[in-house]
């Protein structure tokens, strides 16, 4: 997130400044990234670990 990006003080000082920051904070809000549906298969123990594992290194070893 682009809030883990700020690590410094800033002071904002008059009126126009104030509506300068408070627009950009407020466009920075409604500019979000869409989501995009994935697909997702969650693994359960140990067995489906492994199965899956052996998929993929058939998979890589395919690829090479």
């Amino acid at each position: 997130m682009a809030t883990s990006s700020i690590t410094k003080n800033f002071v904002i000082s008059g009126q126009k400044q104030v509506e300068m920051f408070a627009d950009a904070v407020e466009a920075s809000a409604n500019d979000r990234t869409p989501r995009v549906p994935i697909n997702v298969t969650y693994l359960h123990g140990t067995d489906e670990i492994i199965k899956f594992m052996e998929k993929r290194k058939k998979t890589d070893a395919a690829d090479k």
